[in-house]
């Protein structure tokens, strides 16, 4: 209901209430008191919880930075340089070409890679005539794809995990690391999306919705004078990428690939922020009072998107007590021909992880069921590992309640339902040609 309500409706917060009201009011046996109670203990729940305290907070710190870089000439400053002093940006092709390699080189987590991406793509969009939201499918295509692709941060973690578990039950032998080697190489919506992406970019493909999205006027172009200085931009940058990097080191207890991703983001943000305040001040870019004032209207503009996250957040909770990834794992009997098993594990994980909005969630449904039908069947067992990621990458990309999906809409700065209808035909076509490999190489391999 979230996914229709949400693809059709000009309010993702309205179509998320409204789903986790009906969600409460059906596991409520239809007691429209205890479905209020529910609710009431659902959001208390999760207002208790530390995580997610730390992603709402730093879903509006990152308002407050993006405020400021812009407020204080940064912006203008990165159009200079690379726009006019190094002539490295001079198209619409160029224009997306940063956001893109910054996705790719910024893997340690997810969130900080759009947030990135998103930074440094929005004065280069405005300036060249390109939508928020094609820089929002951007910023999408390489966070999920890029995190499960080069699992050196907490999506490694947390496949390793999985695929211990399925060690230790004596369902596979070997090592968790070499499992997911293997397993990555048959990630293939991610490899997909990834040349798609670049394609779109290099040859300014527009299709279905994305070809009327809105484009926000050009900016004014600033004299010398007025333009800003790169390092505005530049050590904010650096001194996120870098915090995040240092604190999923710290809160992983020496272990990058344990540590959390919400914590490490929340403390690099107040850091940098009063990093900037420091910096700005040093440069005479902003006053105290001009500082404040842009860091309250920042975070004001992000507090929309901080509620649309805790209803996310709320509803994937509706749909694991609601046991929705169950029930469709169900679907999958012993009778399918092993061949077809990775394309069949693959829809499953990509239904599931699009209704409920979580990679992580999928992964952790779908890999105990995937290993042991796999085993059963005889069929690849890598293949059908990397059909649950490829799955997962898939509704983590593009389901209009993942977390990805609405920070990727943030850092742009485009509306969360029109990033999902614009982006949902490019995702869908990677989707297709990913689904075309995993049943041929279904047959190759059996």
């Amino acid at each position: 209901m979230a996914i229709l309500l949400a693809l059709f409706s000009r309010s993702v917060f309205v179509a998320l209430a409204m789903a986790v009201l009906v969600g409460e009011f059906i596991i409520a046996d239809f007691n429209p008191l205890n479905t209020f109670i529910l609710m009431a203990e659902r959001f208390g729940g999760l207002l208790s919880e530390g995580w997610v305290l730390k992603t709402l907070a730093f879903a509006v710190m990152v308002g407050s930075a993006m405020a400021l870089i812009e407020r204080s000439g940064g912006v203008d400053g990165l159009v200079h340089e690379l726009s006019i002093k190094r002539s490295w940006v001079q198209s619409k092709r160029g224009a997306l070409m940063p956001s893109f390699i910054a996705g790719i080189v910024v893997f340690i987590e997810s969130s900080i890679t759009s947030l990135v991406a998103g930074a440094i793509g929005r004065p280069f969009c405005d300036r060249y005539g390109i939508s928020r939201a094609k820089l929002a499918f951007v910023c999408d295509s390489t966070s999920a794809p890029v995190c499960s692709l080069i699992p050196l941060n907490g999506w490694g973690a947390l496949l390793l995990g999985l695929i211990g578990g399925q060690i230790t039950a004596g369902l596979i032998t070997g090592e968790s690391a070499t499992w997911l080697v293997q397993s990555v190489a048959f990630n293939f919506y991610a490899y997909i999306a990834l040349i798609i992406t670049f394609v779109t970019i290099w040859f300014e493909i527009d299709i279905g919705p994305m070809r009327h999205a809105a484009v926000v006027p050009p900016a004014i172009e600033c004299s010398d004078d007025d333009r800003g200085h790169f390092g505005l931009f530049l050590w904010p940058m650096v001194w996120m990428i870098t915090g995040v990097i240092a604190f999923m080191f710290m809160t992983g207890e020496g272990d990058i690939f344990k540590g959390s991703g919400s914590t490490s983001i929340f403390y690099t943000l107040i850091i940098t922020l009063i990093l900037m305040w420091g910096y700005y001040r040093f440069k005479n870019a902003l006053t105290t009072r001009e500082f404040l004032s842009t860091t309250l209207q920042g975070a004001k503009a992000m507090a929309p998107i901080a509620a649309i996250l805790l209803f996310a957040f709320a509803i994937g909770g509706v749909s694991s007590d609601m046991e929705v990834g169950k029930y469709l794992a169900s679907f999958i009997g012993d009778y399918l021909p092993s061949s077809y098993l990775a394309g069949a594990i693959f829809i499953l994980a990509a239904i599931i992880a699009f209704a409920t909005g979580t990679s992580w969630g999928t992964f952790s449904i779908m890999l105990p069921i995937a290993v042991p039908l796999a085993v059963g069947l005889d069929a690849p067992i890598a293949l059908c590992m990397g059909a649950v990621i490829s799955g997962g990458v898939f509704g983590d990309h593009c389901s209009p309640i993942s977390d990805t999906t609405i920070i990727s809409a943030m850092a742009s700065g485009c509306e969360v339902g029109e990033h999902t209808k614009t982006q949902l035909p490019y995702a869908l076509i990677s989707a297709g040609a990913a689904l075309i490999l995993f049943i041929m190489f279904g047959f190759l391999l059996a």
